[in-house]
């Protein structure tokens, strides 16, 4: 054979090779295995949570719902979960509440929901969705009993004239995750919430000492955050929130995000 006949055959049977090993990527076995990977990166993408946060106002108006929803817009981004906001009651119906697993009420005040609103929620919660209460969720929505005891309370007073005081917090349940690195006492300034109508099933986490200031109406079990498990669903909830300075607080913060991984159900 001569040299050029060597040539060619060498260069026919390398485009063969070429040919052969290009075509194992077209293969339905590699398609199927490409489009799995793409498939299970849209998994982890459509699995990030998605959280509504409710901050609709019927009543007192907290200036600090707006430092709320840049909190909430920073955690998601550093946490890894969709957030929306809105304080449109119409969106509480059973297919727009299927999209998230969790449902925030910021600062909430006086009554939200319509009649239709407060049955699609309440459905979403039996069907496992996640509730959490941020300060005066528990001013609202005083009719409306199953919905006081998921909050776990209503809205008693607060100090005046002066309502924004130096209080000594006590952690009750210190094994919980919305309470991990938090010292045992700690003394930080807000609002304080007395309550009524507490659900004697709520597991306090956080109570303050009515010694440390004058005004507390809830004795020396004066709860201040607590979590449980209620029809179905979860329920988180603090009475801290009432200042901007609470959603710049590392220790108010990392409170919320572990309550909010609670009522997701993680």
């Amino acid at each position: 054979m001569t040299l050029t006949a060597l040539f060619n055959k060498s260069i026919i049977v390398s485009g063969i090779s070429f040919l052969l090993y290009f075509s194992s990527f077209l293969s339905p076995g590699n398609a199927t295995s490409n489009n799995a990977r793409l498939t299970s990166k849209d998994r982890v993408t459509t699995a990030s949570p998605a959280v509504l946060v409710f901050s609709k106002t019927n009543g007192y108006r907290h200036k600090s719902i707006e430092a709320g929803k840049a909190a909430f817009t920073k955690m998601a981004a550093d946490k890894n979960f969709t957030v929306e906001f809105t304080e449109d009651s119409t969106q509480f119906n059973t297919e727009n509440l299927k999209r998230f697993k969790a449902v925030v009420f910021l600062n909430t005040t006086g009554n939200v929901l319509g009649d239709q609103e407060q049955a699609a929620f309440e459905k979403f919660i039996q069907a496992g969705g996640g509730y959490v209460g941020i300060h005066s969720a528990t001013d609202c929505e005083y009719n409306w009993e199953w919905y006081g005891k998921l909050a776990g309370a209503y809205f008693l007073n607060h100090p005046g004239p002066k309502n924004v005081l130096n209080g000594k917090f006590y952690v009750v349940d210190k094994d919980h995750p919305t309470t991990k690195g938090m010292p045992a006492e700690f003394e930080r300034s807000d609002e304080f919430y007395s309550f009524k109508n507490i659900n004697p099933d709520i597991n306090v986490l956080i109570k303050i000492d009515e010694k440390s200031y004058a005004g507390g109406k809830n004795g020396d079990n004066h709860p201040m955050s607590w979590y449980h498990d209620y029809d179905g669903g979860r329920a988180f909830y603090t009475a801290m929130g009432h200042t901007d300075e609470s959603f710049v607080e590392p220790l108010f913060l990392n409170h919320v995000y572990a309550g909010l991984q609670y009522a997701i159900g993680k």
